[in-house]
């Protein structure tokens, strides 16, 4: 897989976790224990961590093998996401972390400006790489 293809997978978790999660904030669950979703909710936690952490990695490699040109813009771009993605990622490792995850705790996730902030940086990215 090409790390273009690789880049667009990790989107498209994060973005498969969230609609997951919007989902599973309206049931109103005050846990996951016993819910028929909560081993997808652990499922897509863990998924959207993964995809999250070291995107922006990927995004370099590509800045650096000379894919994505202006390479300085696309090298400051890299960086923002780097931030975005270390915030977004703690809050998602801890809320999989927790014994219990209530629909409001996943409420606040979907929240979380830097979990936001980091759907937008790969919206943009994506629609720039056309």
């Amino acid at each position: 897989m090409s790390t273009l293809e690789g880049l667009r997978g990790r989107f498209n978790a994060l973005e498969e976790a969230y609609e997951f999660f919007l989902a599973y904030a309206a049931q109103g669950l005050s846990g996951d224990a016993g819910s028929s979703s909560a081993g997808q909710l652990r499922g897509f936690l863990a998924s959207a961590a993964d995809a999250v952490e070291g995107v922006s990695d990927d995004l370099l490699a590509l800045v650096e093998g000379g894919s994505l040109v202006p390479r300085e813009a696309w090298r400051r771009l890299a960086e923002v996401l780097a931030r975005d993605e270390a915030a977004a990622a703690a809050a998602l490792r801890l809320v999989e972390s927790r014994p219990s995850v209530s629909s409001q705790l996943v409420d606040n996730l979907n929240a979380n400006i830097h979990l936001r902030a980091l759907l937008t940086d790969f919206f943009l990215i994506d629609d720039l790489l056309g």
